[in-house]
């Protein structure tokens, strides 16, 4: 087990003149142009490794962890120095966070860890009952691996830890893909409930973790517009909408993915609800087959909810054009008064753009179009107020209408 050491012992990484604004008012990150390398070299720095952050005049500004090799060079852990990352502080931020997800849910169904806004920038952690899913997507938290995983177990006594560190992010950290289970035996599939509804999700090949949480209360506010309608979820993936939308009274449900295991365990979800007879599934690519369905189908809800299509600032273009088209024939298959369900988990794409280019296909198509819902992330995914960063979930519920 890594031994963290006293902050006196710890390197010091000092801020250029006038760049401590922005952490002092809550910010987590420090960009490598905001650090004085002459007086504070980063390349001797070993990655992942503790330091102290401190301002141009060498006052303290908090403790964290640095990256040389990226961008993002410096992520703090906390304000005070006197506590580095360590397991007893794992142990206690893990007992915050948990607390605030006993409050919010009623079963250990959640996203336990959301990174920075759960003062643990880098790890992720998702519950399903007793078996844990984390995410290590930096070399601080990849560097202490072992703390994290003892402490996981000193709070939680799960059955299971699998460690899902097969993200493109930790790339960006210079770090090695894998997957491996760090306590217990892995399953093949995790039960989990969602919203009254029952799932079984892939622990080992699933998307991410295997779920996502953080549209829970976007797909809870599905039940009153469904009932007794024909329903097409896009991206389906293995049936977190269109599952959940049969189990909530629709009379049929189309789920269309490019993945054939994806819409396998649609169906295997759809049974455990006893719903299969009302869902059926389309595989192919999501473009294709809405030009392929658009002469012969029309559906009283589409729900729209495409993996991230602007994953760098640099995609802005295409990915706003990538959106734009998904939304336009997503329309294009509604009945005359039909709801549409748009979203997005882009960063990149700010909430007024994606509203802004709901209103232009909308009229494009000759269609009146007003939103009902704005829909955000779920409570297990907290928004941190001075980092933009971690309010990343947009999803709007529109009706559309003929002009």
């Amino acid at each position: 087990m890594t031994t963290t050491p006293s902050s006196e012992a710890l390197p010091r990484v000092r801020l250029r003149k006038r760049e401590e604004r922005r952490i002092r008012a809550g910010h987590l990150w420090v960009f490598s142009n905001e650090i004085d390398t002459a007086r504070t070299p980063l390349k001797g720095l070993e990655p992942g490794s503790d330091v102290v952050l401190e301002d141009s005049t060498g006052r303290p500004l908090g403790v964290g962890y640095v990256n040389p090799a990226s961008l993002i060079a410096v992520r703090l852990v906390g304000r005070d120095p006197a506590h580095p990352l360590s397991r007893s502080l794992l142990v206690h931020r893990l007992k915050v966070a948990l607390s605030l997800r006993e409050r919010l849910y009623g079963a250990p169904f959640y996203r336990l860890v959301y990174g920075e806004s759960d003062g643990l920038p880098g790890l992720v952690v998702d519950r399903f009952g007793e078996v844990l899913v984390a995410q290590l997507l930096t070399a601080g938290m990849e560097r202490h691996r072992e703390e994290v995983v003892a402490a996981l177990e000193k709070v939680l006594r799960p059955r299971t830890i699998v460690l899902r560190n097969d993200s493109a992010i930790r790339g960006l950290e210079g770090l090695e893909r894998y997957v491996e289970v760090a306590l217990g035996e892995a399953p093949e599939a995790v039960a989990l409930e969602e919203n009254g509804v029952r799932f079984e999700a892939p622990l080992l090949s699933g998307q991410k973790t295997g779920w996502y949480y953080d549209h829970r209360d976007n797909r809870s506010a599905l039940a009153p517009l469904v009932a007794g309608r024909r329903v097409l979820d896009l991206f389906s993936y293995i049936g977190g909408w269109g599952v959940q939308a049969a189990a909530f009274g629709a009379e049929r449900v189309t789920c269309v993915d490019g993945s054939n295991p994806a819409l396998d365990q649609v169906m295997v979800n759809a049974r455990l609800n006893g719903v299969e007879g009302r869902v059926e599934t389309v595989h192919g690519d999501v473009f294709d087959a809405l030009k392929a369905l658009k002469e012969e189908e029309r559906y009283d809800v589409v729900i729209a909810d495409p993996p991230a299509f602007i994953k760098r600032r640099k995609d802005h273009k295409a990915g706003l054009a990538a959106y734009a088209r998904l939304n336009q024939l997503a329309m294009r298959l509604l009945a005359r008064d039909g709801i549409l369900v748009s979203a997005s988990c882009s960063w990149h794409l700010g909430r007024d753009e994606l509203r802004q280019l709901l209103l232009s296909r909308a009229r494009h198509l000759s269609r009146n179009l007003v939103i009902v819902r704005q829909g955000h992330q779920g409570g297990d995914h907290p928004v941190h107020p001075a980092i933009p960063e971690t309010d990343y979930l947009k999803a709007f519920t529109c009706r559309v209408l003929p002009a």
